[in-house]
């Protein structure tokens, strides 16, 4: 069976992005280092869960590109948004609860990747639906911007179940919430 994870990038003063969701700080190091970690990481994923915000931005980013193809996808949304022709977006609302139960059916026994942002994850976990946290420490603080875990209340202590450094500086931290 898979797990629920939230995998993602972060200043190492806790930010995934700017105030403005920009993430320029983020590319400016490149993929070619983390590219391997990544193809091993996305062969395990089944589905995919992020926040409005996240869509988006790659949207903007790589308006003619939808880089997870017929993934299933949930965008957790309010608002009516346009899906990627041929994607396997679509958008949902309501009870995180149903949305992670949703994506672990479409995953089909393989991982859910909460791809972000921080409010969607902090929701997850605030229910206790997520397994690890897969968190990229990149060496730039960023002073401020979204937070990498807006939780409201603190959570319970998570266990360090494995680390990954890279060329430049970056390291992997990976943590069980289970």
């Amino acid at each position: 069976m898979g797990k629920v994870l939230y995998y993602v990038a972060s200043s190492l003063d806790g930010f995934i992005a700017t105030e403005d969701h920009n993430l320029d700080w983020l590319l400016a190091f490149g993929f070619e280092a983390f590219q391997d970690h990544y193809d091993k990481f996305i062969a395990g994923v089944g589905s995919l869960v992020m926040g409005s915000a996240t869509f988006e931005w790659m949207g903007r980013e790589e308006p003619d590109t939808w880089p997870y193809g017929t993934m299933p996808c949930q965008v957790v949304t309010h608002r009516n948004l346009q899906a990627p022709p041929g994607s396997g977006v679509r958008f949902t609302s309501g009870d995180i609860r149903q949305i992670c139960a949703d994506a672990v059916r479409d995953a089909a026994g393989r991982n859910v990747w909460v791809v972000g942002g921080g409010d969607v994850a902090a929701q997850f976990a605030e229910a206790g639906l997520l397994d690890e946290m897969w968190v990229t420490y990149m060496p730039v603080a960023l002073g401020a911007g979204r937070r990498l875990l807006p939780v409201s209340a603190p959570t319970a202590p998570m266990r360090l179940a494995g680390t990954t450094s890279f060329n430049g500086g970056a390291a992997e931290l990976r943590f069980s919430l289970t």
